[in-house]
C-alpha cells in the first residue's frame, strides 16, 4: 500500500472518538454532519471557530492577549451552535456522550483553563486536550488530505513538523500525550463514512498507530 493510500482507522475499543470540525468546511456541514450521525457509535465533535474566530484575529487591536482567547473560545461556541442547526444535540460537558453531539467548549475551558492563551493555540489543539481529558481517538476534519512536508505527503508522522494545516502547539501536545490522532479531507464525506467503518483511507496519522 502506497502512502498515497494509507491509513488509518479508528480503534473501535477507544471510548470515544473526538471529532474535531474544522470552521473551513462550514459549506459542507450538512452532508459531514449526516455522515457523522450515520454512524453507530456515538462521537463528540468539537468545533472550529471558522468566521466567527477570524473576526476575532481582525479585531484584536484593544484588546490583549487574554481576551483574544476568551473570544476565540466563545467563538467556538456559536460555530457549535451553527452545527445544531442540522439536528444535532449539544452538550457542554467534557464526558462521553450517549449519542453523537456538539461540544460547546467556553465553559469548560473557563472552568479547566488547560492551555496557553496565543493564537498558536486554536480548536485544533482545544480539540487534542478533550480527547487527552477522555482517553479517546482524535480524527481532525480539515479542507485538505493531510500533512505535506518538504513538498511530500506525510502518511505518518511521528516528530514535530512545520505546518499551517494545524495549530503549532498540536503536533507537540499529540506525541507529549500520546493522543492517536488522524487527519482527514472533510470535504469528501464518502471518505469520513469510510474512517468509521475501520477502512483504511487516505489522510495523516500522528504519534500511535490505528
Amino acid at each position: 500500500m502506497t502512502a498515497q493510500a494509507r491509513h488509518g482507522s479508528p480503534n473501535h475499543k477507544s471510548p470515544v472518538t473526538i471529532v474535531k470540525l474544522g470552521g473551513s468546511l462550514s459549506p459542507r456541514i450538512a452532508e459531514i454532519v449526516t455522515v457523522l450521525r450515520s454512524t453507530h457509535r456515538p462521537l463528540l465533535i468539537v468545533p472550529g471557530g471558522g468566521t466567527f474566530a477570524d473576526e476575532v484575529r481582525q479585531s484584536e487591536a484593544g484588546t490583549n492577549a487574554d481576551a483574544a482567547h476568551w473570544m476565540a473560545c466563545a467563538a467556538m461556541d456559536q460555530y457549535g451552535w451553527m452545527l445544531s442547526a442540522q439536528g444535532i444535540g449539544i452538550t457542554t460537558k467534557i464526558a462521553r456522550p450517549r449519542d453523537t453531539c456538539v461540544l460547546l467548549p467556553y465553559c469548560a475551558l473557563r472552568r479547566y483553563d488547560p492551555l496557553p492563551h496565543s493564537w498558536d493555540v486554536t480548536s485544533d489543539t482545544i480539540a487534542a486536550w478533550v480527547a487527552g481529558r477522555l482517553g479517546g481517538d482524535l480524527l481532525v476534519l480539515k479542507s485538505v488530505d493531510g500533512i505535506e512536508a518538504a513538498g511530500k505527503f506525510m502518511a505518518r508522522i511521528e516528530s514535530p513538523v512545520a505546518t499551517d494545516v494545524v495549530d503549532p502547539c498540536f503536533i507537540p501536545y499529540v506525541l507529549e500525550h500520546r493522543i492517536r490522532t488522524f487527519i482527514l479531507n472533510g470535504t469528501n464525506p464518502a471518505r469520513i463514512s469510510r474512517w468509521l467503518r475501520g477502512e483504511q483511507v487516505r489522510g495523516t496519522g500522528i504519534g500511535t498507530t490505528f
